[in-house]
């Protein structure tokens, strides 16, 4: 399940129940900062948090500043600064600087649709783009462009509901052409947001490191796919935090997969033959991370076999083995650490 998606459906229930919110969202942000550059807060009228801009006192200045925008019915862009002293306190090396970009949520039926679709297109791995005008005098005015789904909030000239092109929403248009981080796009007079679709990790067996894997994933914004042919194996009890369990033959589940660049395989069924099947349909696919759990000596067996069978042997090279960050790892626990976080490196650093 995807935090972010949790963030949005939040809001969501704010609109609808007419409590009072605000969304904080970097902006822009220029050196060593506590923060990722789509950090995402989600303020209550009561103090309530959800989500975060980095922690410590920079989000207690935020959560002021978001009570604030609440009180006014106005969008607000703020620049903090965290100076050699501040950042020390955060534990960094050194400072920079951050602009926020800080909205009501808006009440009533329409906008919390809005908010709910950008959570299930989240939740669907559809890329999109959320615009919110910065001027809100006339009222507030947002609109969410996510493949075939259009919301809006206020009054959008009719041309800009259609579906996305460059001459239909102003500034980074098209949601295929939006910016990689969200931005405010001063001469169009919007705040620019696009919505990523979340990388999908593929995980073929339910086993107990599976299963660790999958927990040491929740709130990675990872969409964790589990697949297995034992249904006292996979089951919402023992992976409730993945977005999908498929109960599959696991030669049906390959020929009926699709990867893409998107997508991270791992093979870590309950034994060497189903194994050396998921990297042998995958080895060569366009996944972006493909690794089997197991030995060296595992590995040298299953690729003898394979390279037999006709695989070739740069396809096998780039399969991870064993999988994980080096740390030592022992138990299943240990092991779903060490394998998130090279999967959180290949995502944020290339590998």
């Amino acid at each position: 399940m995807s935090g972010r998606a949790d963030l949005w459906r939040a809001a969501a229930r704010a609109a609808a129940e007419r409590t009072p919110a605000a969304l904080a969202t970097v902006a822009r942000r220029r050196g060593s900062l506590p923060m990722a550059s789509d950090a995402k807060l989600l303020v209550m009228g009561d103090g309530g948090r959800l989500g975060t801009i980095g922690g410590g006192c920079l989000e207690a200045d935020v959560t002021a500043q978001a009570l604030a925008v609440i009180a006014a019915g106005q969008p607000a862009l703020v620049r903090h600064t965290l100076n050699a002293d501040i950042a020390g306190d955060l534990g960094l090396s050194c400072g920079g600087t951050v602009e926020l970009f800080l909205e009501p949520v808006v009440a009533g039926s329409e906008p919390a649709a809005l908010y709910a679709a950008t959570a299930a297109a989240i939740a669907g791995r559809k890329r999109g783009t959320v615009y919110t005008a910065l001027d809100w005098n006339s009222g507030p005015r947002k609109l969410l462009v996510a493949e075939e789904v259009i919301c809006a909030v206020g009054h959008w000239p009719s041309s800009r509901l259609t579906a996305p092109s460059a001459a239909s929403v102003p500034a980074a248009s098209a949601a295929s052409a939006a910016p990689a981080a969200p931005t405010v796009d001063p001469e169009a007079g919007l705040f620019v947001e696009p919505i990523p679709r979340v990388p999908r990790l593929i995980l073929f067996g339910a086993g107990h490191v599976a299963a660790e894997i999958a927990r040491a994933a929740a709130g990675t914004d990872f969409h964790v796919v589990v697949v297995d042919d034992r249904e006292e194996f996979a089951n919402r009890e023992r992976f409730p935090t993945a977005a999908e369990v498929i109960v599959a033959d696991l030669r049906v589940a390959l020929d009926e997969a699709t990867l893409d660049g998107d997508d991270y395989v791992i093979a870590c069924t309950r034994g060497h033959a189903m194994d050396a099947l998921v990297v042998e349909r995958t080895a060569a696919s366009p996944a972006r991370y493909v690794g089997m759990l197991g030995s060296r000596r595992k590995q040298a067996v299953i690729w003898k076999a394979l390279e037999a069978a006709g695989v070739p042997r740069a396809a096998l090279e780039r399969v991870k083995v064993p999988i994980g960050e080096d740390i030592a790892a022992d138990t299943p626990g240990e092991i779903g650490i060490a394998v998130m976080a090279q999967l959180i490196r290949w995502r944020r650093m290339g590998g």
